[in-house]
């Protein structure tokens, strides 16, 4: 048994139906409890070959594990265009993004091939990364918000939820600017409905920018 089908056995061997019906709930559909599924990455160690091999394997936890051994700097941008396209689930998606894409030397180049691309989960990343970036590198945040007024009430829902996390992030990082991602947000009324849990921030925008504000200023 090759190193990548043992991995795929243990993690089939924590299979639990509960933990699959949360899961998939929110578009992961596997069936391994995170932190067990922390736990096998953590006793693999970082391992870039065995990385590749489970993520060409196309199994979801598979890809997820891949992805806690791996680091930012061990792939060139080609390697991430090609994972992001080929991820199962979209904690995948998420964690390339977050855990290896915004911390390697890559990130602007692909913020710029992603943002414009046909595909709407490709283009999501974009806006993930313009959301990272927002703050530190020199972008056009009125073309920006002017995309977002445009185009984000009829977005899918993954493009959606970036747009207006980078609608928000202006809204909270630019006072300058505040009053019009406010506005926007008023206007288009997306994630207005979202169900919060007590405790924590609505993603609708405005009631975010809002609050961070306020938490920011005492």
């Amino acid at each position: 048994m090759t190193r990548v089908e043992e991995v795929l056995a243990e993690l089939a061997a924590l299979e639990d139906p509960k933990a699959r019906a949360v899961n998939e709930r929110h578009g992961d559909p596997h069936g391994v409890n995170l932190t067990k599924l922390r736990a096998v990455a953590k006793a693999l160690g970082t391992d870039r070959e065995l990385a590749g091999e489970l993520w060409d394997a196309d199994d979801v936890a598979g890809q997820l594990v891949a992805l806690l051994i791996s680091r930012p700097k061990q792939y060139t941008a080609d390697e991430f265009d090609a994972m992001l396209r080929s991820a199962r689930s979209d904690k995948a998606h998420d964690w390339l993004l977050n855990y290896l894409v915004k911390k390697s030397p890559h990130a602007g180049e692909l913020l710029v091939r992603w943002w414009g691309d046909a595909d709407p989960q490709v283009r999501a990343a974009g806006w993930a990364l313009t959301t990272h970036a927002v703050t530190t590198a020199d972008l056009d945040r009125d073309a920006l918000l002017d995309t977002i007024e445009r185009e984000m009430r009829d977005a899918p829902s993954k493009l959606q939820w970036a747009m207006n996390e980078t609608l928000a992030t202006i809204g909270i990082e630019d006072p300058s600017r505040r009053a019009r991602a406010l506005a926007i947000g008023e206007d288009l009324q997306v994630l207005a409905d979202y169900p919060v849990s007590k405790g924590c921030v609505s993603p609708f925008a405005p009631i975010w920018i809002t609050e961070m504000v306020r938490r920011r200023e005492g």
